[in-house]
């Protein structure tokens, strides 16, 4: 399907109606402030999402009300799931954002259901909650305060500023329920951080993030991710990213070396061509097994962070080390085609 076919603004959708269903899609929207960017705003069914048995994910529950993300990150595994929609992976990923309108109402209505076990809930594993959509959608607000008023324990993993836009709402949650924040930061290279996260706030924001949330009351650990081979991973680097995330106040930080799953493997090997053209051997030889790095690679990036974390004074991220967050070492699956939960 030809994306510039679509209609642009209003009621028509024709075009997204084959993707999403009739029933589902209310309209496609582009919008001068977010140019070059479409919006495709739909009613979801189900919001809260169970995560397969076989993921290896340390959570059970998720809720995502985007698909898709501006932050464009080159390596973002969840590129995959824009194929469940016949959407494109790479740009079509970055430019072509689902919104789940009903998002925060369609939550209060399943959260209040007895069916409903009040389980942990993850967002921001598979998109971030907090990217720039939000600014304009106003999605979280209501998330939160339906979760606050359900007393359910949560967490966010996010590289947005906007979670600082929810500071009461984050800590009137944490006053009734188990609430956990962490903020990703792999790395404080800026032509890195240029080119591979182009759409994302600067290192150097988001360490802002943790040192607001800490000032605030609210416990933030860093997410180190991911460590990128041969271009964020030497000692010196290492040893600079774990200062400034101690320096920032973070509560613990836990590294992730880069995965490359299909839909980002192939995004991410045409940029590293294009910046790195000599890297591409190196890379084909150290995935050559498949989208996760060696196991004595793993081993060794957590072995420096962790030395490097003790070192500044911070621990690494241990399964409730940080007010419910769960370990995020495995979070590594996109969200599900079909919402897995529905709740009458």
């Amino acid at each position: 399907m030809r994306w510039d076919n679509l209609h642009r603004e209003g009621p028509d959708t024709s075009g997204t109606a084959a993707l999403f269903g009739s029933d589902v899609v209310t309209r496609t929207v582009d919008t001068p402030e977010f140019r070059g960017v479409t919006f495709h705003e739909v009613r979801a069914r189900s919001i809260i999402n169970r995560v397969p048995g076989a993921s290896r994910m340390p959570f059970e529950w998720t809720v995502n009300p985007y698909r898709g993300c501006s932050h464009a990150c080159v390596y973002c595994f969840a590129r995959r799931s824009h194929g469940y929609l016949d959407l494109d992976t790479g740009t079509g990923f970055d430019t072509q954002i689902v919104v789940k309108t009903n998002a925060d109402r369609l939550l209060r209505r399943e959260l209040a259901s007895p069916r409903w076990p009040g389980h942990h809930i993850a967002m921001g594993t598979n998109v971030d909650c907090y990217q720039r959509a939000e600014g304009r959608y106003r999605l979280m607000p209501g998330i939160l305060t339906a979760l606050r008023d359900h007393a359910n324990p949560f967490s966010i993993l996010t590289k947005g500023t906007l979670i600082l836009r929810d500071l009461d709402l984050l800590r009137s949650a944490g006053a009734v329920a188990e609430v956990g924040v962490s903020v990703s930061v792999a790395f404080l290279d800026e032509q890195l951080w240029r080119t591979v996260e182009p759409g994302a706030p600067a290192p150097e924001r988001r360490l802002e993030v943790v040192r607001a949330l800490t000032d605030h009351g609210i416990g933030c650990g860093v997410l180190m991710a991911p460590v990128i081979p041969f271009l964020s991973d030497s000692p010196d680097r290492l040893r600079a990213t774990v200062r400034a995330i101690a320096a920032a106040g973070a509560t613990s930080v836990t590294p992730l070396a880069l995965h490359l799953r299909p839909g980002a493997r192939e995004w991410f090997t045409a940029w590293l061509a294009r910046h790195h053209p000599g890297l591409v051997g190196h890379y084909e030889r150290l995935y050559a097994d498949g989208a996760y790095a060696p196991r004595w690679y793993q081993r060794r990036i957590t072995r420096q962070v962790h030395e490097l974390a003790e070192e500044y004074g911070i621990g690494p991220s241990r399964p409730g080390a940080h007010r419910g967050v769960p370990e995020p070492r495995c979070v590594t699956e996109p969200e599900p085609g079909p919402t897995q939960l529905t709740l009458l």
